[in-house]
C-alpha cells in the first residue's frame, strides 16, 4: 500500500502504533484485516476482550503531543504506507509502523550501506571504517550506522561529506552518549538522523535490537568492522541476513579479542570486506529488494471462535513457533488462526514475532 495519509488518518495510524501490545507484526495483521488504521482502532477493544484481556488505547492527547514536539524538532513523521518510507525499509516483513526523520530526507531514498562494529574499537579499526565509508560514499551510497561510540562514529565522520544516516534507538532527538552531539549536529545538518520512537524519550536496553533491526532494514549490505563475540553488531549482521541482505566482515587477528566476532562471521558464510570493492562486488549480486505483497482491506468472517483461540494459545510456549506449524496443528484455515494470535497479543497473551514466529509473552 503506498498512500499519502491526511492529518486525521496519520494521527490515528500512530495512535494504533502507540498502543500497548500492539508491535510491528500485530499492527501490520490488524491493518491487513481491518483495512485502515483507523477502522482498526475501533475494532481493538472488542479484540482485545476476546483474547481474554481488556486494552487501553493510546492516548489520543499524547499523541498529538508526539506530533507537536516532532514538528518543533523540524522532524517528520513517515507512515509505512507512504511514498516517502524508505523502500528497503518497507521491504521488512514487517517494517516498522512508523519512524521519524530530522535532516536531509532524500538521504533515505539513496541506497545504502551500514557500517556497524564494536565501541571500544582500535585507532586501526576506526581509520578503517572512516575510509571505507568515505570510499562507498564516493561510489554514491549513503553510510547507515548507530552513532555509537568507535566503529559507528568514524563510519559517520568518513561519510559526512556525502551522505550519513543515524538510526537512534531513543527519540530523534536523544543523543546517546552525550558527548556526540557535534556529531549529531553534523549529521542533522549533512545527512539524516532516523528513530522508530517518539521524541524525547531516553533509549532503554530493549530498544537497541530494534534500532539494529532498522540499521539493516535501511541498508542493502552491513559491513562489520571490529566486534566481540557477544556484540549488538553481531545482531544487527544477523537480522541483516534474514532480510536477505549483504553480509560483509573485516578479518582481524586471532589475538585480538575485537576480531573474535568478524571472524566467526567469516566462517558462517559472510563475505570478507577489505575495502570498498568487495562490497561494491557483493552488492552487484544482490537481487532487488521488493516491498512483500500485503493485501489491505477489510476480510469479512476472520473472527475465530473461543475454542479456536484457546486451542491456539495451548498450543504456545516461550520457544517460538511459526504461525504456518500452528495452521497445521489446529486445522483451521490460516485467516483464522492468525486472527486469533492478533487477539491474543492485544491481549498480552503471545508475542507476535517478525519472520511469522510466535512466542508466549
Amino acid at each position: 500500500m503506498t498512500e499519502s495519509l491526511s492529518d486525521a488518518e496519520r494521527r490515528d495510524w500512530l495512535r494504533l502504533a502507540r498502543t500497548e501490545n500492539v508491535g510491528p507484526v500485530t499492527f501490520d495483521q490488524l491493518v491487513r484485516r481491518f483495512g485502515s488504521a483507523t477502522r482498526a482502532l475501533e475494532a481493538l477493544p472488542d479484540l482485545a476482550r476476546r483474547g481474554g484481556r481488556a486494552i487501553r488505547l493510546a492516548d489520543g492527547a499524547v499523541v498529538e503531543k508526539e506530533l507537536a514536539d516532532g514538528a518543533a524538532l523540524g522532524a517528520r513523521l513517515i507512515a509505512a504506507c507512504e511514498p516517502a518510507f524508505p523502500q528497503t525499509l518497507a521491504a521488512l516483513d514487517p517494517p516498522p509502523p512508523v519512524i521519524w526523520a530530522r535532516g536531509r530526507l532524500e538521504m533515505l531514498a539513496r541506497p545504502g550501506v551500514a557500517v556497524v562494529g564494536a565501541r571500544v574499537a582500535s585507532a586501526a579499526g576506526q581509520r578503517f571504517a572512516r575510509g571505507l565509508a568515505a570510499d562507498l560514499g564516493r561510489a554514491g551510497h549513503v553510510v547507515v550506522s548507530g552513532m555509537a561510540r568507535g566503529i559507528d562514529a568514524a563510519a559517520h565522520e568518513g561519510s559526512l561529506p556525502t551522505g550519513a544516516v543515524a538510526v537512534l534507538a531513543g527519540g530523534v532527538d536523544d543523543i546517546y552518549p552525550p558527548e556526540h552531539a557535534a556529531l549529531y549536529a553534523r549529521i542533522v545538518e549533512a545527512g539524516c538522523v532516523v528513530s522508530e520512537n517518539e521524541p524525547g524519550r531516553a533509549a532503554v536496553a530493549r530498544d537497541f535490537p530494534r534500532r539494529n533491526r532498522i540499521i539493516a532494514g535501511l541498508s542493502r549490505a552491513v559491513v562489520v568492522v571490529e566486534a566481540e563475540f557477544r556484540s549488538g553488531s553481531l545482531i544487527t549482521a544477523r537480522l541483516a541476513a534474514e532480510q536477505g541482505r549483504e553480509v560483509l566482515a573485516v578479518p582481524g587477528s586471532p589475538l585480538d579479542p575485537r576480531a573474535k566476532g568478524t571472524n566467526d562471521l567469516i566462517r558462517q558464510g559472510a563475505a570478507i570486506c577489505e575495502g570498498a570493492d568487495d562490497v561494491l562486488r557483493a552488492l552487484e549480486g544482490l537481487r532487488n529488494l521488493r516491498e512483500p505483497d500485503r493485501e489491505y482491506g477489510a476480510h469479512p468472517g476472520s473472527d475465530p471462535d473461543d475454542a479456536l483461540r484457546e486451542a491456539v494459545a495451548a498450543l504456545l510456549s516461550p520457544t517460538p513457533v511459526s504461525r504456518d506449524e500452528l495452521v497445521r496443528a489446529t486445522g483451521a484455515p490460516a485467516p483464522l488462526v492468525f486472527a486469533a494470535l492478533t487477539e491474543l497479543a492485544l491481549a498480552g497473551r503471545c508475542e507476535l514475532l517478525p519472520g511469522g514466529m510466535v512466542s508466549t509473552s
